[in-house]
């Protein structure tokens, strides 16, 4: 299903009901979007395992064949990528500009063809999102930065080591500037580094294939440029974090006793920490959690970090989560600017938040919310909305679908799956 097609679709929820059962984690987005681009790297196919099958990994494969790459599925969840078959340098625009994560292509690009082409990359509308650490980084490695028209043009005969320090902690430049400096010429060392899980899966990945990459997952990262990689061993995707800490909103909630199976309980454990302290008994296993809705949710104050602080993604599934506990919230943004801008939609359900500054909400809890129809602006708030709506009594309706499949895999059919009331409507 194209993406216009999707674009002109809702969810129909009808809320007030609790939940039961059991409800699988998918692959990491964030780990498969860059296993994808990786693909570049190699001078032979590769195997990429436990794909989710969202919109974006969707868009990703469409990029590397306009590149002139192959994907083929080869099993469930399973794919060959012949990134070795990429003949051209310049990234589509359209899906560029609509798909913030296409930047991590420049990376692997740059790195094969010493030359990449793109425009300035889209995505989700939550406020600027600067790719200076991108360039600046670029630069450092020896490539020379031109601008034709709306595009980027980055050239470079050779990838050289360099130190490279990062002013703001960035996942996607950590991965891009990772990826790029694998193949230069001599050491490179990356400071102020995300820590993220997906990132240190991804050098595993690249180690593994014959990279030199120190430090993944610290605030240091030193990679030593190797001439080619050579392909070991499939790329099993981990598990999805931010969906696992969703679905455990969602069960603090309504869930009679959800089990969410297929996840790292150790990959959310401040965030776990903090649906402790709103009241929600948690059981904890290798690779599972079981939660029951609260009887009485506590309010708490929450500031996102950068990993493994709490995630900025969690956020808006939590302030739902907080119109429910009793008391006064205060959650402070510090990740993203413009992250707070879906909050009017939540007081128009009967939600009691008010904005003190661009970073920083009150909330008055034990809010009684009723059904709305809105528009869903980005992929989190999105969720936070259908959580909104499992909460108030009546029907609700969610248009802006397509945001939500950027991320949530079938998110609809896996909530039915739990006895939610949601159906997948044309608009």
């Amino acid at each position: 299903m194209g993406q216009e097609t999707k674009e002109q679709e809702k969810f129909v929820i009808h809320g007030g009901k609790k939940l039961e059962g059991e409800i699988e984690v998918m692959g990491a987005k964030n780990a498969a979007l860059k296993a994808f681009a990786a693909s570049i790297l190699f001078n032979e196919p590769i195997i990429i395992k436990n794909c989710p099958f969202i919109e974006d990994v969707f868009r990703m494969m469409e990029l590397l064949k306009m590149l002139g790459a192959e994907v083929a599925s080869i099993g469930k969840r399973d794919f060959k990528i012949l990134g070795n078959m990429a003949s051209s340098y310049v990234l589509n625009s359209e899906i560029s500009k609509a798909m913030r994560s296409s930047i991590v292509l420049t990376g692997p690009l740059l790195a094969k063809f010493g030359k990449v082409q793109f425009p300035h990359p889209g995505g989700c509308v939550i406020g600027e999102r600067p790719i200076d650490i991108f360039l600046e980084g670029f630069e450092k490695l020896g490539a020379k930065i031109l601008n034709e028209g709306e595009n980027y043009v980055l050239e470079a005969k050779r990838l050289v080591g360099a130190e490279i320090i990062f002013k703001k902690v960035s996942v996607t430049a950590t991965e891009t500037l990772m990826m790029a400096s694998v193949l230069a010429e001599g050491k490179s060392v990356l400071y102020n580094t995300a820590c993220e899980p997906e990132i240190s899966a991804l050098a595993d990945f690249l180690n593994l294939s014959g990279a030199r990459i120190k430090g993944a997952g610290t605030y240091k990262i030193e990679i030593t440029g190797v001439k080619n990689l050579k392909f070991k061993k499939p790329y099993v995707i981990i598990s999805d974090r931010i969906e696992a800490g969703s679905f455990a909103i969602l069960a603090a909630l309504l869930g009679k006793e959800i089990k969410i199976k297929n996840c790292d309980p150790e990959h959310l454990l401040v965030f776990l920490e903090h649906l402790k302290a709103a009241g929600v008994e948690i059981q904890k296993g290798k690779n599972y959690l079981q939660i029951s809705a609260s009887k009485k949710l506590k309010c708490i104050d929450v500031k996102t970090r950068e990993y493994p602080g709490f995630p900025t993604d969690l956020q808006a599934p939590f302030v739902a989560l907080l119109t429910q506990a009793e008391g006064k919230s205060i959650v402070t943004e510090t990740v993203f600017e413009g992250r707070l801008n879906y909050i009017e939609d939540l007081n128009r359900m009967g939600a009691n938040i008010i904005q003190c500054d661009p970073h920083r909400i009150i909330i008055e809890g034990g809010s009684n919310l009723h059904a709305r129809e809105m528009e869903s602006p980005d992929l989190r708030a999105g969720l936070g909305f259908m959580l909104a709506a499992f909460c108030a009594k009546g029907e609700s309706k969610i248009h802006g679908v397509y945001k939500i499949d950027r991320g949530y895999e079938k998110i609809e059919k896996r909530l039915q799956g739990l006895g939610a009331e949601i159906l997948r409507v044309k608009s």
